[in-house]
């Protein structure tokens, strides 16, 4: 199974925590390799315009992040779904600051998309089964940095997209997707040290946050 690394092209900070996430992979079995997403300074208004999103007006309203680098971000994993509906295979999409850290369960038979990944922000629930079962941890997608994905389940997100396009984890939610799947134990995991989308107040959350966190 082919698997991405969303990574912003020449930001020192993305690069490193790439290159460590595709390693960590390596390591677990996982051919992992960069794909360089979306940043503000693409025009990413236009971007979303031509790809036919009709409403931007989530990403504006959002409190916790900058407005042109979150847009940017979900065009990046937007940009994934087209992929996998194009090549018509299932993919494992990564942020640059997950690190996986047991097996990824490649051949483990779920509908459209599984998270994989465990909670990096708030509060979550434990699922109480191991395995596949249904999403417990959270309501929506317990932080993006890693999920598996059929072309079944990037036809659905790219529909969706159209009108309710918002931030990348609460857009894939169980109202808006209630098929959601989680595999537990988690066998990837969140190592951050800095945002290239949250404000500071909007990085307090996160599991990794102290006082040498970066904004970038």
């Amino acid at each position: 199974m082919k698997a991405y690394v969303i990574t912003i092209k020449d930001n020192e900070h993305s690069e490193k925590a790439a290159d460590r996430c595709i390693l960590s992979a390596n390591n677990n079995g996982i051919e992992a390799v960069k794909h360089y997403g979306y940043t503000p300074a693409d025009d990413v208004e236009k971007v979303a315009k031509s790809e036919g999103i009709l409403s931007i007006d989530r990403f504006r309203t959002n409190e916790y992040s900058r407005y042109p680098n979150v847009l940017a971000a979900f065009l990046s994993h937007r940009s994934l779904w087209k992929k996998c509906n194009l090549e018509e295979e299932p993919i494992i999409i990564f942020e640059h600051d997950a690190v996986v850290v047991n097996q990824v369960p490649v051949d483990a038979p779920f509908k459209h998309l599984m998270s994989i990944g465990q909670p990096s922000y708030g509060k979550f629930n434990i699922p109480s089964n191991i395995g596949i079962g249904p999403l417990k941890s959270k309501p929506y997608l317990p932080g993006a940095h890693a999920y598996m994905l059929k072309p079944s389940g990037a036809n659905m997100l790219l529909k969706t997209a159209v009108q309710r396009a918002e931030p990348t984890d609460v857009f894939i939610n169980l109202y808006n997707f209630p098929w959601i799947q989680e595999y537990y134990p988690w066998p990837v995991q969140v190592i951050d040290t800095f945002s290239t989308i949250q404000y500071v107040y909007g990085s307090y959350a996160k599991h990794g946050y102290d006082e040498n966190y970066k904004i970038v």
